[in-house]
């Protein structure tokens, strides 16, 4: 496997800069307001391929990256936390773009970049989709709690040299059945799945995705005191019919927001992007057009 993959869609192209040390990579195309979309565990930018082509036709530059340490882009140290990975995104797709104004859209562990983003740089994000996650600060702790019947995945993933230990030769096993878990029509191509598993399992890969559940305490300490003025852009929380229970990141995206709606993408799971990628890019763009 090379080390960069192939033109990722028509008009779209890869991006690589260095921020603040760390070697991000995005995937780039369009013209118009950008909109970035970010990616969760165990995902690239691949989970939302299919939606890279119809947003740009909408009118949008759309910008995909891969998270610190995921992808194509380059570990970083000690920079997991969710407000420094914001930070620099923030620069780089300023730096991409030029643009100073931004619509953000997070995904699974992407979902808590993107409210740390807006919560950062509030004059910059002037629309929010949050979907298929758990605020940490407002309700993750409890929902991760085992004995209580939380998910048990968030306290394996935060013990990250353990978590290493136990998966890092056996990457294939361990995510390779969870795209298909995550679905509920189709869901990934079998290339961007093979392309993602071949990524995990790379040198360095289960770290690097472990290390972005390491900081999920102070994740929440941070968004409670940013949360303390809550955000004011609007914002869209979305879940797949068939994903994780709308009221668990609903709930506490009202807490910290005062402009909220909600919606279900039909026919879709956790990978409701690659389940239905034509309702959701209809949803998304009309989201940032009207802020409705």
């Amino acid at each position: 496997m090379s080390a960069t993959s192939p033109p990722p869609a028509p008009g779209f192209r890869h991006s690589h800069r260095t921020i603040d040390g760390v070697r991000l990579h995005a995937v780039v195309g369009g013209t118009g307001p950008a909109v970035v979309l970010l990616d969760g565990w165990p995902f690239t930018w691949r989970v939302w391929r299919p939606l890279l082509v119809p947003l740009s036709e909408a009118g949008y530059t759309v910008i995909a990256p891969d998270l610190h340490g995921v992808g194509e882009s380059g570990p970083v140290r000690d920079a997991y936390r969710k407000q420094q990975v914001a930070d620099d995104l923030h620069r780089f797709v300023t730096d991409l773009t030029g643009q100073d104004s931004v619509r953000v859209a997070g995904m699974d562990l992407g979902t808590m970049v993107a409210f740390a983003w807006a919560t950062r740089h509030r004059d910059a994000v002037s629309h929010l989709v949050l979907s298929e996650s758990v605020l940490p600060g407002f309700g993750l702790e409890e929902l991760m709690n085992p004995a209580t019947g939380g998910y048990w995945h968030f306290g394996f993933h935060m013990q990250t040299d353990l978590a290493t230990w136990l998966t890092e030769d056996k990457a294939v096993g361990y995510i390779g059945p969870m795209p298909g878990m995550m679905t509920a029509a189709g869901g990934l191509a079998d290339e961007d799945r093979d392309d993602i598993i071949n990524r995990y399992a790379a040198p360095n890969g289960m770290r690097c995705g472990f290390q972005h559940y390491a900081t999920l305490l102070e994740d929440g300490r941070d968004n409670r005191t940013a949360a303390a003025e809550p955000l004011t852009a609007p914002v869209l929380v979305l879940n797949g019919a068939t994903g994780l229970p709308q009221h668990q990141l609903l709930d506490g995206v009202r807490q910290a927001a005062v402009d909220v709606r909600a919606d279900i993408v039909p026919q879709s799971g956790h990978t409701f992007a690659a389940d239905n990628p034509a309702w959701t890019a209809d949803r998304l763009a009309t989201f940032f057009r009207t802020g409705n």
